[in-house]
């Protein structure tokens, strides 16, 4: 016997049916058992009594469509504010690193970029501004917007309850509301997410399909930001760099590369000495923005990789066969756009085709 079965909402026998005295048992007769209080339930999503199997503790209502599970684990959550009290911890600190970046980078690379050119101070400027704002925004909308609550659907009720408007929805026992299969319950949110991925506690917030896009969003302009940064710290210090000063040493039984690698690597150590606060300032900078534009690159490349095949994180998991579709057009329709790609290259070309006529 499976594990879930199909239960039928009918109403149990008290008696058995006998047969007629004298009648020998035909093979069109049917034989009606009594059935016992304890193999009855209720359903939770249409409140219809069922007759289960005593050996089927998650089975499937035969009208909503609802699943019952009686082994669900009832989870504590008297931990919750001590989880919720993490993430913004979390929240606070990623939010002041950003800031320092963003001052410290304008403190330490402004003055030498505006000596150098103005017009490089000023493209400097404007490229600080866009990647600050959009890195930013995203993260905001990203921890402090709804990851994406399930709607709201009649349930405990027969006459409220359609045949299978229930299908294979289950109960939470936190949330005490019906939890779609696309759902899972968060207990550091404490609330149920539809389309969950993850729980990330650097946002503070689940990653769902209330804020799925903003996640990824953020992803893309920090990896930018970063890139960025080390990009232009990395100039900056070497031209505010003290000048080497050439340090000959003995040549003995060593090769030649090596003694130059020998010389420059004193050169280079001595001069640190003479370097100024600010460019103590930009090697801070430049190992800071390579050590965490190399974490952000892998997250967003696993998390495009699931959007290209149609998952996410926890459906990953939870799924054994690899039946979705990869597509690209997964990623176009993730971002917004509704018709393939395809469809807007082709209406741009046609519309160019007309003009010319």
């Amino acid at each position: 016997m499976d594990l879930m079965d199909s239960a039928l909402s009918i109403r149990p026998s008290s008696d058995s049916i006998p047969l007629l005295s004298g009648s020998a048992p035909q093979q069109e007769d049917h034989y009606v058992a009594s059935i016992i209080e304890e193999h009855e339930t209720t359903c939770w999503g249409c409140g219809l009594r069922l007759v289960i199997s005593p050996y089927a503790p998650i089975f499937k209502c035969g009208w909503c469509g609802a699943i019952t599970n009686h082994n669900a684990r009832k989870f504590d959550n008297k931990y919750f504010w001590l989880r919720r009290l993490r993430d913004r911890s979390f929240v606070s600190i990623l939010l002041l690193f950003m800031l320092f970046i963003i001052g410290t980078g304008v403190w330490a690379i402004y003055p030498v970029i505006f000596s150098m050119s103005y017009f490089s101070g000023i493209f400097h400027s404007i490229m600080v501004t866009i990647l600050s704002i959009t890195t930013l925004s995203t993260y905001i909308l990203a921890a402090f917007c709804s990851p994406g609550a399930p709607p709201l659907i009649s349930w405990g009720s027969y006459p409220a309850v359609g045949r299978g408007a229930l299908g294979d929805y289950t109960f939470c026992h936190l949330c005490s509301k019906p939890k779609s299969p696309s759902a899972h319950h968060c207990r550091s949110c404490g609330m149920c997410v539809l389309d969950m991925d993850h729980h990330c506690p650097f946002i503070g917030n689940c990653v769902g399909a209330g804020n799925h896009r903003s996640f990824i969003l953020f992803l893309m302009s920090a990896v930018a930001s970063t890139f960025y940064v080390s990009i232009i710290s990395s100039y900056v210090a070497y031209q505010i760099w003290p000048p080497l000063r050439h340090i000959p040493t003995a040549v003995l039984s060593r090769s030649t590369f090596v003694t130059v690698l020998t010389e420059r690597t004193f050169a280079f150590l001595i001069s640190v000495e003479y370097l100024p606060i600010r460019g103590f300032v930009l090697i801070y900078l430049f190992f800071a923005s390579i050590s965490v534009e190399i974490g952000l690159a892998v997250l967003l490349w696993q998390q495009l990789c699931y959007i290209y095949e149609g998952k996410t994180y926890l459906s990953q998991l939870s799924s054994h066969d690899d039946v979705d579709e990869k597509d690209c057009q997964n990623i176009v329709r993730f971002f917004g756009f509704p018709y393939p790609a395809t469809r807007y290259v082709l209406s741009i070309w046609n519309s160019k085709k007309s003009h010319k006529k």
